[in-house]
């Protein structure tokens, strides 16, 4: 997917640019009728909520601290952080970086398929794709062979940790929740059409076949829809159950896979039986278990242990990584993230999520942030474990000011009041087009941290944190954070 990047302001350029580097600098008095006010303002939240927030200069002066060096659940804060050891390791990513690979394997006298993944987030096996194409791979496949018994999906290029520790379970049958793994197709997605039908009738359903659809949805009168998805783990069967209305738009649903290695091998089985190849044997996979070896203080210094492969009759390039950090950070996506963090893990170690850690640690390290202002247990924030603090989350801000490759990152942020996960935030203050940050969402926990321009001209790095909203507050703490950061752009 390619997005067009909007032009950085130019104040906001050239203050990011000469920005000095500051290891400790000194806290200013914050102005005592706009702390008063921020307070206020997020005191007016559900009772209960907790906040965090701290707002510096680009130079490291403090202007506005309530708990700064608290720790929160960040959600998709996270993701800054992943995209920012991306980005540090770009280069080395670049040079060694293969796409989605097949080959045939000889054995008892017949042939098998074996469809290597390699941390693509891209791959595609859509009716419209044009390029990173499953359907490419199917035709070098075709060309070669009429025949082939099994049909094998080999991850073996991450380990085996589809999801990461304190990932909720009720999240994985949720396209939020989805399984990560080395061979990524179709964002690891069911996609589910319904159409209402009848009143009292069960609405129709399209789907690939993948999954089997226990349809318990019933139409009823009206435009408003209420439809719940559940699915055991590892299961292939997906209940629906709830209700449509009749006058209701078709709708487009999408739901999590758990073995993202299968469900490639499946479909790959699929594309090849439309070009008439006949698939006599099963569907099968070659996952690679995570083991000690795979923690690098478990390794004690020794080399990670990363599987070799033999030569590909066919495979994909792999596509710009650059392009991908839009996606991970303007539509909060997920999977992608983790792969991300995991792409990473893989030239450090083994492609661990503990070597991703590592990594994460050694550059804040190098960034001057505190380890124990922050904990990360997965790379895209749906983990429950993580915490951050709002000095943190500054912290990184500032420092990644100051590389070079500053202005390509923050122009994968959600813009306000313009696109991403802001694009309907901010509309009509002050704030509009010039705050740039990146949101959080997760079950009482909301965030937002980045870089926004005052009033007056300033340039400010600031982060915001909100945990512990009583069950359902969470757009309205939500809100009093955007108050609060209007108020701040207007006092400063």
């Amino acid at each position: 997917m390619k997005t067009a990047l909007k032009p950085l302001a130019p104040a906001l350029a050239l203050a990011l640019l000469i920005a000095p580097v500051h290891a400790r600098t000194p806290a200013v008095p914050a102005p005592a009728p706009l702390l008063t006010t921020v307070e206020q303002t997020l005191a007016a939240a559900p009772a209960g909520s907790r906040f965090g927030l701290l707002v510096t200069t680009l130079e490291g002066e403090v202007l506005l601290a309530i708990d700064p060096d608290q720790r929160f659940i960040p959600a998709s804060n996270t993701k800054m952080f992943t995209t920012a050891v991306g980005y540090a390791r770009l280069p080395l990513l670049q040079q060694s970086a293969k796409g989605t690979g097949v080959r045939l394997e000889t054995g008892g006298g017949a042939t098998d398929v074996i469809l290597h993944g390699r941390g693509d987030p891209l791959l595609s096996s859509a009716d419209d794709c044009k390029t990173d194409c499953l359907q490419m791979l199917a035709d070098a496949v075709a060309a070669k062979t009429r025949t082939v018994r099994n049909i094998v999906g080999d991850d073996s290029w991450l380990p085996d940790e589809r999801w990461s520790p304190g990932m909720s379970w009720n999240n994985i049958v949720s396209r939020y929740g989805t399984g990560n793994s080395a061979l990524t197709l179709d964002d690891n997605e069911l996609v589910v059409k319904l159409a209402p039908g009848a009143i009292g009738a069960a609405p129709t359903i399209e789907t690939s076949g993948y999954y089997v659809i226990d349809n318990r949805v019933t139409t009823v009168a009206g435009k408003a829809e209420a439809i719940e998805a559940d699915r055991m783990p590892n299961s292939r069967v997906l209940r629906l159950t709830g209700t449509v209305g009749a006058e209701a738009a078709p709708l487009t649903l999408r739901y999590g896979i758990d073995d993202p290695a299968h469900y490639a091998a499946w479909r790959l089985g699929e594309l090849l039986k439309a070009r008439g190849v006949r698939v006599d044997g099963a569907i099968e996979v070659r996952h690679r278990p995570l083991t000690a070896a795979d923690d690098p203080e478990k390794r004690n210094g020794a080399a990670a242990a990363v599987p070799t492969e033999p030569a590909m009759l066919a495979e994909l390039p792999a596509p710009p990584l650059a392009e991908n950090m839009v996606r991970i950070n303007k539509e909060s996506q997920n999977l992608h993230s983790e792969l991300m963090l995991r792409r990473v893990a893989r030239q450090v170690g083994s492609g661990s999520i503990a070597d991703g850690r590592a990594a994460v640690r050694q550059l804040m390290t190098q960034a001057g942030v505190a380890e124990t202002s922050y904990d990360f247990s997965d790379g895209s924030g749906m983990s429950s474990y993580n915490r951050m603090s709002p000095r943190a989350a500054v912290g990184l801000l500032s420092w990644i000011a100051r590389q070079p490759w500053s202005m390509a990152w923050r122009d994968t942020l959600p813009i306000a009041g313009r696109d991403g996960t802001l694009q309907n935030r901010f509309k009509g203050t002050i704030l509009e087009g010039k705050l740039f940050a990146k949101t959080g969402s997760l079950n009482a926990s909301r965030a937002l941290s980045g870089y926004l321009t005052t009033k007056s001209g300033k340039t400010l790095i600031f982060s915001v944190l909100a945990n512990d909203m009583p069950n359902g507050t969470d757009s309205q703490a939500t809100a009093a954070v955007d108050r609060a950061l209007v108020a701040i752009a207007e006092g400063l």
